[in-house]
């Protein structure tokens, strides 16, 4: 009964040209539809016994200035609490009647608010992920709640390396504006972000053509009536005089979600992820207001005195390419080439243990402790590069190293993927790997929906995995030495981005540059 009443409903608003289906991408099992206000909802057609839904929002970070600094963070601590239809002890029932998990989760590019449940409760996620959207009640004792717990939360991630230099490498990048914003509310900025920040940002970026709805597991039509009668209220409206001017004042991407929503962990242990996928993270919107809050690339040095430390901390990083760029492929592959990761690891075959940084740098070096290859893509740019852990000098007789000695390692593997051809077994096992990383990631439900919502906001279409691993198998030998020629050739201008973390400073690091041939150090 319900799936003849939605086809009547569809039928009635097409007659009135209320919505529009567009075309399907290429892959037959996805269905997109345009509401009124321009939202869209995509749901792809897989079998299962769990449903995924999200709603995925062109917002983030990168989007904040001075006046709401912070305010992507306590949207994300804000979601599911008290809303105007429900109370706070109502909220937490329906969660759990979910039977699954919901959660929302803040990045640079994006918030999104997603639930994994079974078939039957789809309704009510949807009702949950609209009322903590478009009803919240922001109350002043959650806000306060929230503070407290953002403290925590910053504290806890300052106290990992691995988790917080990441977003000095982005600040350092980025000259602390547009992507070099930070994901963390700063700290000075706890006690200021409050309801009226909140819901003003709310107001300027959660747009109807700014969102999509995602879903897999149910009817594309049932999704297509849900969306509509919980988001139709929602009217499109051209950008506002004041969103611009402040925008203009403001400017010149594992793969599983968490049980529960520390998503700012997410965020940021995604941020120095492994694996590459070039969907997560992107979103474009609009031109006009990217555009605005577009940061160029700086890049520089950044030292990060810890005299107790275990250990040193060295990241090098240069500006990539953007997810629209056909050679992001390329660097996705040169990334899983170099691969990496700790010292001591239970993997073999398949675990990228013959990775050029393992076979390399790891196998040879035990005052090593990890060092592995990073690829952060975002909508036009992205940082690509390498980082290492190891033990600190310490005395005539130490076993550890000074970042000044462990910068050459990691130069000299850049330098090698511009000046020595790979070998075309070593390029196929990394594209293998690449591949299979994307296609076994796409087995979970919750991952293959957020999948379809994100490349629904950066590409307004679904890009079969099969597109993608074309792409990749198109990758060769003289591909990669063009692409390092291109992100950290001689001829590169832009300086490199050195963070540097622990005992001691690195030195001339742009002499170092310069003595292996690669770019950055200008």
């Amino acid at each position: 009964m319900r799936r003849v009443a939605t086809s009547a409903l569809r039928r009635s608003l097409r007659s009135q040209r209320h919505i529009h289906d567009g075309p399907s991408s290429t892959s037959s099992t996805v269905q997109i539809t345009t509401l009124p206000n321009k939202i869209r909802v995509a749901t792809e057609s897989t079998p299962g016994h769990f449903s995924s839904i999200g709603l995925y929002v062109d917002a983030g970070s990168r989007y904040e200035d001075h006046s709401n600094a912070g305010v992507s963070h306590f949207l994300d601590r804000m979601a599911f609490k008290t809303t105007t239809t429900r109370s706070e002890v109502e909220m937490s029932t329906d969660m759990h009647k979910l039977g699954g998990q919901i959660f929302c989760s803040s990045s640079r590019e994006t918030l999104m608010y997603q639930s994994s449940h079974f078939h039957q409760a789809t309704p009510l996620a949807m009702s949950l992920i609209a009322d903590t959207v478009s009803n919240a009640a922001f109350l002043p004792e959650e806000i306060a709640a929230q503070r407290d717990a953002a403290r925590y939360e910053i504290r806890e991630v300052s106290a990992k390396p691995e988790m917080i230099l990441p977003e000095v490498l982005h600040e350092v990048a980025f000259d602390g504006k547009g992507l070099g914003n930070p994901l963390l509310c700063p700290e000075d900025r706890i006690d200021v972000v409050d309801e009226p920040i909140m819901r003003s940002f709310m107001k300027d970026w959660y747009r109807p053509e700014r969102m999509v709805i995602a879903g897999a597991g149910m009817p594309h039509e049932q999704l297509v009536e849900l969306a509509d009668r919980h988001f139709s209220s929602m009217k499109h409206t051209a950008p506002t005089p004041a969103l611009h001017a402040r925008s203009s004042s403001s400017s010149p991407s594992q793969f599983l979600p968490p049980a529960q929503s520390p998503s700012l962990y997410k965020s940021l242990t995604r941020a120095a992820s492994s694996y590459f996928h070039p969907t997560y993270g992107m979103t474009p919107g609009p031109a006009s207001l990217n555009q605005l809050h577009y940061q160029p690339y700086a890049g520089g040095h950044r030292y990060i005195q810890d005299p107790s430390a275990e250990f040193n901390h060295l990241y090098l990083g240069f500006e990539g390419v953007g997810i629209h760029d056909d050679d992001v492929y390329t660097l996705a592959t040169m990334q899983v080439l170099l691969g990496g990761g700790g010292s001591f690891s239970a993997g073999g075959p398949g675990k990228g243990m013959y990775s050029r940084l393992y076979t390399h740098i790891l196998n040879h070096y035990p005052q090593i402790d990890h060092c592995a290859s990073f690829h952060h893509i975002y909508t036009d740019t992205s940082l690509f590069g390498l980082f290492a852990t190891f033990l600190p000098h310490s005395g005539s007789r130490s076993p550890g190293n000074t970042p000044s000695q462990i910068l050459p390692h990691l130069v000299h593997q850049l330098s090698l993927l511009l000046y020595t051809p790979i070998a075309a077994a070593e390029l196929d096992r990394a594209k293998n790997q690449l591949k299979s990383s994307l296609v076994m990631a796409l087995e979970s439900r919750a991952v293959e929906v957020e999948d379809l919502g994100r490349q629904m906001l950066v590409h307004g279409r679904k890009i079969p995995v099969t597109e993608m691993c074309e792409m990749i198998d198109r990758v060769d030998a003289a591909k990669v030495q063009h692409v390092a020629r291109r992100i950290f050739g001689p001829e590169v201008r832009k300086q490199a981005t050195v963070v540097v973390m622990g005992k001691e400073d690195i030195g001339d690091w742009r002499e170092t540059l310069a003595k292996y041939g690669v770019g950055g150090g200008r």
